[in-house]
């Protein structure tokens, strides 16, 4: 069963994999991240868990039981008891509740260990099954905007509802 990890140095060979075989999946829906991304990989993912470490980004991946990544769940600016949701599952893995499933753990990790109020996520309007996700996880949109010349929606969840009460009864 597929579970959700804190980004680790020894995950880079899978999250390399993960992020060239679904490339062209993901540019159907957000922008491309461009050749450099994948020709300065190594480097960049040091910086990010060099980054991680001060506690101003969160980045999770989920990993199959063969040890393949099937999605990342990120939580950047960190700041003040809010942060900003990024995320983007596998071709293979969507449509099979991969999506909803990350993205309430990370908000429960985000309420519970982190002590965050509330979550901040973006989508554009053409991105159904991202919209669908975040209205089953409970965010609720709060503005049309623009990204990158196509049409979209803010959210914010507020984190005090149910994965606070969560909190609440798992503290003794």
């Amino acid at each position: 069963m597929p579970g959700l990890e804190s980004l680790r140095p020894d995950h880079a060979p899978a999250l390399l994999a993960f992020e060239r075989e679904n490339r062209a999946w993901f540019a159907a829906s957000v922008p491309d991240r461009g050749d450099a991304y994948f020709e300065e990989f190594e480097e960049r993912h040091r910086a990010l868990l060099d980054e991680q470490e001060t506690g101003a980004i969160l980045f999770h991946v989920l990993v199959g039981d063969d040890g393949e990544i099937l999605g990342r769940f990120n939580l950047v600016d960190v700041a003040d008891g809010s942060a900003e949701l990024g995320y983007r599952v596998a071709r293979k893995a969507a449509g099979r509740g991969v999506a909803t499933a990350g993205v309430r753990e990370v908000c429960r990790l985000a309420a519970q260990v982190h002590g965050l109020r509330t979550i901040r996520a973006a989508t554009t309007l053409d991105n159904a099954g991202s919209r669908a996700v975040l209205a089953r996880t409970g965010f609720v949109p709060v503005r049309e905007e623009t990204f990158d010349g196509r049409p979209g929606l803010s959210y914010v969840l507020d984190l005090g509802g149910s994965f606070g009460r969560e909190r609440s009864g798992t503290e003794s």
